[in-house]
């Protein structure tokens, strides 16, 4: 059962940049998409923010609350990202990023296996084969799968999908990479799986 704050930390909102300086942006108090409520935030709150140009790219970045500031409407002073700090992405194109998540496998007429992935993406995923114990799989099959994300701040999201294998990599006698694209995935779970590309990518920054 989710928690309060799990729910929370799934949670999105909107805003809209009303001002920028050196260091900061100033953005209007954000609202819950879909029910309207405004997003009380603290000074130190973590933020994962994105935005969307013209032509269709995405960008993300992390944040955090500096402090606020009264004008017409009371605006919230974030952080405002260097250049380097933000991930781009077309929007015909997602980021993939090396991870290691565990992999529910379901094919028809087979029990289920779990498995490891070798990297995510908004489009797809890759994973480890084991013939030894029954891992099987050939290009254009269709099978049903969900994805363990773990995020940042802790919480956890199950993300099911629907892929087909495009590819499958033999690496030595018992062990094979296949390589999956979705052909079935809600827009609320596709974007569970691009928050989580955002924060590795991140984090793989920093290192």
């Amino acid at each position: 059962m989710d928690t309060e704050d799990e729910n929370e930390a799934k949670a999105i909102y909107k805003s809209r940049i009303a001002d920028l300086d050196d260091n900061a942006m100033l953005i209007e108090v954000p609202i819950a998409d879909g029910s309207g409520r405004l997003k009380k935030l603290y000074i130190g709150d973590e933020l994962s923010a994105s935005f969307t140009t013209e032509g269709g790219m995405k960008h993300y970045f992390n944040s955090y609350v500096l402090g606020y500031q009264e004008d017409a409407v009371p605006l919230v002073r974030i952080r405002k990202p260097e250049k380097g700090d933000i991930t781009s992405v077309q929007r015909r194109g997602y980021l993939r990023v090396t991870a290691e998540l565990e992999l529910s496998v379901t094919t028809k007429g087979s029990p289920p296996f779990l498995t490891k992935t070798v990297d995510v993406g908004g489009g797809g995923v890759s994973f480890h084969l084991n013939t030894d114990v029954g891992q099987r799989m050939e290009e254009g099959m269709v099978a049903s799968f969900w994805i363990l994300i773990p995020y940042k701040n802790g919480a956890l999201e199950h993300v099911p999908f629907e892929g087909e294998v495009v590819r499958v990599q033999k690496l030595s006698s018992s062990q094979s990479v296949a390589m999956v694209k979705f052909v079935q995935i809600l827009d609320v779970e596709r974007q569970k799986l691009i928050r989580f590309c955002f924060e590795r990518q991140f984090d793989l920054r920093k290192v």
